[in-house]
């Protein structure tokens, strides 16, 4: 038993209509199938009941399809003495119709691409009503093979269906196309800004680090790292950028990654004197992981840097700096 109708040649059924076009005109796709040793087919309910609008399959097979042609995966396969196919799409429980199932599920359906094959269910039907018989055309061109089984031409209403759909098909795989090219488009332009941020960042960051070994210079030369101004009340004022900066640098061993985030948080902690920038605006900002951020903050609170004191109304954490 395969999903496709593949089976042993001794076993093999020669079928007027090829299956794969014949289901294919009928539903508008190719579904999966297996077929048994005797060349019968059975379908998956839910995959047809899917691809011809109904919202209920369990609903569409009880009112559509009788007994004889609805049967669980199981019961199908044990009648042959075969397992089941693996993979978990291919339950036990799995409810499957035959190929009459089907083709009552297609015709219950109101799906407009429905209707080329109803009218030939319906030929069918009026043909053998009106002869007592129905056969399709031989082909004009037959296999060479002298022992191949004979080719019929397919129903022009078959055909004509199948075409629409193969037209459909290459349009919404265009559609797809083009969407995916504009998706890639779009990640390569947000990759450029975010090039373009860590460059700026890194210049930031050469500024910064000769700001702080300016500050490290002075520190040596005259012991103390120069003082905040004070405010004429005699407060001390809130430290510029730059001293904060410096600080940190003294307190601990700066990477790539934590200058980067400190960078971020040290104009409003130096403006403001608090921080309340949720991890994804920071992430955002340095083009960091938010778990990485969150590294190192926690880096950045061990070595006193920064404390917390809370947090704001939408839950971002709250920071304030470490005054020496």
């Amino acid at each position: 038993m395969d999903e496709q109708s593949t089976q042993p040649d001794v076993c093999r059924r020669t079928e007027a209509l090829d299956i794969s076009d014949f289901v294919y005109g009928a539903t508008g796709t190719r579904l999966r199938r297996l077929t048994m040793p005797d060349g019968s087919h059975w379908f998956p309910a839910v995959d047809v009941c899917r691809e011809l609008g109904y919202s209920n399959s369990r609903t569409a097979v009880r009112d559509h399809v009788p007994g004889g042609h609805r049967d669980i995966l199981e019961t199908v396969a044990g009648a042959y003495g075969l397992k089941i196919p693996a993979g978990r799409e291919w339950r036990r429980d799995l409810n499957v119709i035959d190929l009459q199932g089907l083709v009552l599920l297609v015709n219950g359906s109101t799906k407009p691409s429905c209707r080329p094959f109803k009218e030939w269910v319906s030929e069918v039907v009026q043909t053998i009503q009106r002869t007592g018989s129905y056969s399709l055309p031989t082909a004009e061109i037959q296999p060479p093979e002298p022992t191949a089984p004979v080719a019929y031409t397919m129903p022009e209403q078959m055909v004509e269906a199948i075409i629409r759909l193969e037209e459909r098909n290459i349009r919404l795989d265009e559609e797809f196309a083009s969407a995916q090219r504009e998706r890639l488009a779009m990640e390569r332009e947000h990759l450029a800004l975010q090039r373009e941020s860590l460059s700026i960042q890194r210049e930031m960051l050469a500024a910064q680090q000769t700001t702080a070994r300016s500050a490290e210079r002075i520190a040596d030369r005259f012991g103390t790292v120069p003082a905040s101004p004070e405010i004429p009340d005699g407060r001390p004022s809130r430290p510029t950028t730059e001293a904060v900066l410096a600080d940190w640098k003294t307190r601990m061993s700066v990477t790539e990654d934590v200058w980067a985030v400190a960078l971020t948080i040290a104009p409003p902690l130096a403006d403001t004197g608090e921080l309340r920038l949720p991890l994804e605006s920071i992430a955002t900002r340095t083009g960091l992981p938010a778990h990485r951020v969150n590294e190192c903050l926690r880096f950045m609170r061990k070595h006193a840097c920064i404390h917390p004191v809370g947090a704001a109304a939408d839950g971002a954490p709250v920071y304030v700096l470490n005054r020496p």
